[in-house]
């Protein structure tokens, strides 16, 4: 299945040193890919660069905060320096974002929207002359089931998922002349650092049993739906939301 063969490709990681992120760069570096992966500790990129190197890939770690423009920026001109390319763009970074509306202060609004939606938009624009320039690229930006379902308490994590998926669709219009594909994966439940805590209390085992599949994800079942975004297996998909979440947006 040569069409899944990433040999060559040098893919960036947001978010890729813990949970889905880093799943999906080690999906993608055992696909072929050399792997950029970033957060904002440089130690625990460096411990799972070690792993990934195992793979007989190439990794570069950079620390990097997506929710300043200029870190963005120096992240990528890093990653271009030493890979002498970018072929695959992962949009994972994100935060959590839960509490009542009426409770919420404006600067919480604005991290959650900063970090899950301006930091891709702006991780696009940086990236993006190095694709239309080289008239190629897979970008794949990480939503969410809540960008089509809703809980409570959950609106601005909602709302800046539901952005990821509609930024995901006209950027990919805007850039389908230059051979660029841009796709949203919606990831359900999974089990990862961020939600564990949640997941381990009463609340989070209701949560859990209402699932149609009774379950959460794992983590290496992301890992198929990322290198299928990522390869020239989607090379006539485009702005589409590809959900892995168990039938969660069915129920």
């Amino acid at each position: 299945m040569n069409c899944f063969d990433l040999t060559d490709r040098v893919a960036l990681v947001t978010g890729g040193s813990k949970g889905l992120g880093r799943a999906i760069a080690a999906a993608l570096a055992a696909a072929g890919a050399d792997v950029a992966i970033t957060s904002r500790t440089q130690a625990d990129l460096d411990l799972v660069a070690a792993e990934l190197r195992q793979s007989g890939r190439q990794v570069c770690p950079i620390a990097a905060d997506v929710g300043d423009e200029d870190s963005i920026r120096r992240m990528i001109e890093r990653a271009v320096q030493h890979f002498g390319q970018i072929d695959i763009l992962v949009n994972n970074a994100g935060v959590e974002g839960t509490g009542a509306v009426v409770d919420m202060t404006v600067e919480h609004w604005d991290h959650v929207m900063n970090v899950n939606l301006r930091s891709q938009m702006l991780c696009c624009k940086h990236v993006g002359p190095h694709m239309i320039q080289r008239q190629r690229g897979k970008v794949i930006n990480v939503a969410s089931v809540m960008a089509s379902r809703v809980a409570r308490y959950m609106s601005a994590y909602a709302a800046s998922k539901a952005g990821v998926v509609q930024l995901t669709r006209a950027l990919a219009l805007e850039w389908v002349r230059h051979n660029i594909q841009v796709n949203a994966l919606c990831p359900g439940y999974f089990h990862t650092p961020m939600n564990q805590e949640f997941f381990a209390t009463d609340t989070g085992r209701r949560v859990i049993a209402q699932l149609p599949m009774g379950r959460l994800g794992e983590p290496h079942e992301i890992e198929g739906a990322a290198v299928f975004l990522a390869s020239d297996a989607s090379s006539y998909v485009t702005g589409a939301a590809l959900y892995v979440d168990g039938g969660h947006s069915l129920a």
